[in-house]
Order: structure tokens, then sequence, then C-alpha cells
């Protein structure tokens, strides 16, 4: 009796269908993966609003959060345009110095500045005080969902642009300041120089005196006149300085104008300053009612 090989099965044996409907030899579409616990899908993100690319005023050029979750205050929004940078303050014609209300003006940004700023730091404040440096993800690194990241991000960016824009303002206004005092400075010593050439072109160009009052009576016809403690006298009627030999020429001078109008030049503060004077009785001593002495010549 010889040996009986089993009986070979066909490959394409019938199989029975399967339960869920699917054949076990054809592929099946795959299951979709259950999402993991707490898992928080991210929304997409789009490059700061101002700069495509990397700028010096972002300097960490942080994203944005695409989709607002809810409204944002107006005192840090991300939808209305950050401000401009700060410009370089050049004056329109390019010769025009800087002036008191460019400096008002530049003060005035920066406290605009100032207020956008602390917007947004309240509003960081208000995000469970994040602040700019705390993170934005759980211990398990999954997006916070206590806080608005969209509003947080936004204000973290614009803290950052505005910061820089306010830094470069106050390089301004310290320039500004600069020049005004300088210029300032440069007015008083130019005023200074001219009254100083003034007042040496005047001495230079001042008659020499002869004579000096030293004294002066009240109620006398010298003080009536105006003659002063100090004057020095230039001129008294035809006495001058080429003439003058001694008190005597004055004297013969007030005897000879007794009652009659006397001119008298005399020198005052650098000044030249004519005296009308009329030598006349009065109740103290002389006719005039003071003392002349000369001038060391």
């Amino acid at each position: 009796m010889g040996f009986l090989w089993p009986k070979r099965r066909s490959r394409h044996f019938p199989v029975e269908p399967h339960p869920s409907g699917h054949s076990p030899l054809l592929p099946r579409d795959p299951a979709p993966a259950e999402p993991p616990r707490h898992h928080v899908p991210l929304p997409t993100l789009r490059h700061c609003q101002r700069h495509v690319t990397p700028h010096p005023r972002c300097s960490d050029h942080a994203p944005v959060w695409a989709e607002p979750a809810q409204p944002r205050p107006s005192g840090c929004d991300a939808d209305s345009p950050l401000p401009e940078p700060v410009a370089a303050m050049e004056p329109p014609d390019g010769s025009r110095p800087v002036t008191i209300s460019d400096v008002q003006e530049l003060v005035r940004r920066k406290d605009e500045l100032e207020a956008q700023i602390k917007a947004c730091y309240e509003l960081l404040e208000s995000q469970k005080g994040v602040g700019m440096n705390e993170p934005l993800v759980d211990a398990e690194g999954f997006p916070r969902d206590d806080i608005d990241l969209y509003q947080v991000r936004t204000a973290r960016h614009n803290i950052v642009c505005l910061q820089n824009d306010h830094k470069a303002l106050m390089k301004q206004v310290e320039e500004a300041l600069h020049q005004l005092h300088a210029r300032e400075k440069e007015k008083h010593a130019r005023d200074e120089a001219e009254a100083r050439a003034e007042a040496l072109s005047q001495s230079q160009s001042l008659p020499q005196p002869f004579a000096r009052v030293n004294a002066v009576s009240p109620g006398s016809p010298a003080g009536i006149a105006g003659l002063q403690v100090d004057d020095e006298i230039v001129e008294f009627g035809s006495v001058n300085v080429n003439n003058f030999q001694n008190l005597q020429n004055i004297a013969t001078v007030v005897q000879h104008s007794e009652g009659r109008p006397l001119s008298v030049t005399v020198i005052r503060g650098g000044r030249k300053v004519h005296v009308g004077l009329i030598p006349k009785r009065w109740a103290g001593k002389g006719l005039l009612g003071c003392n002349i002495i000369p001038l060391q010549r």
C-alpha cells in the first residue's frame, strides 16, 4: 500500500465574509487615530503685521496668531496697525534749526508711545499676569487653555516694537535738547562779545575827561540839572581837555554864565551825557552846589 499525500488546497479557497464587511485579503482604510488627551489644535501662524522679513524694530520678530479667540481691547489691538516707526527729525528745507515746538512734538509722541506700552502691559497683566517671559505652554507642552494666546503674543510683539520706537524717540529728544542748549549758549556768547565790542568802541571814541564831580548838594543848581557823583567832565561850557589848565577856568565860566544855560558834557557809565546847567544863587554856597576835582593826566 503506497503513501497517500494530502490533497493540496487551492490558493483561491472560499473565505467566510468578515463581520465588518471587509475582506481580510483586501487592504482596509486605516482607522482615524484618536487625538491625544488634552489635545488643543494650534491655530496657524503668520508673520508680524508690518514686516515680512526680520526688522531691527521687531528684535525678536515674534509671530502672532492668525485667528483671534475673542475681541481685544483697543489699547493694544492687533488688528489696528502699529504706529509708524519713529523717523529721524529732519528740517523741511534741510537748514531750519530745531525749535522748541519741535521738542514739544517729540515729547507728545513719547507720551503716546508710553501710553500704548502701558496698555499692552495691562493686557498681559489681565491674562493671569503672564508678562513678557512666562511660558505659554503647560507642563505637557500643549498651549495653555487658561489664557488668550492671541492677545498675549500680540501684546508681547507690540511691546517690543513700541519699546524700540521709544528708545529711538528718546535719542531724538536728547539730540534736539542738545542742539537747543548749544544754540542758546552760542547766542549768549555772541551777545556778550558784541556788548564788549560795543563798549570798547564807545570807550575808544569817547573824549578824554579832565575833571570829575565828587559831591552834589541836594536842591542845588547842579542837582536840579542832573549832575551826579563820579560824572567825568569832558566839556564845561567852553572848557575842554585841550584848554583846561586848572579849576579857575571852570570858575571863570560859571561867573560869566550866571543865570544863563551852560552846556556841560559828562561821561557816565561809559556813555556821553549832556546836561543843561544854569548857575545861580541858591540857599547853599556858590552858584553850582557841587564839588569838582581835576583828573590826573
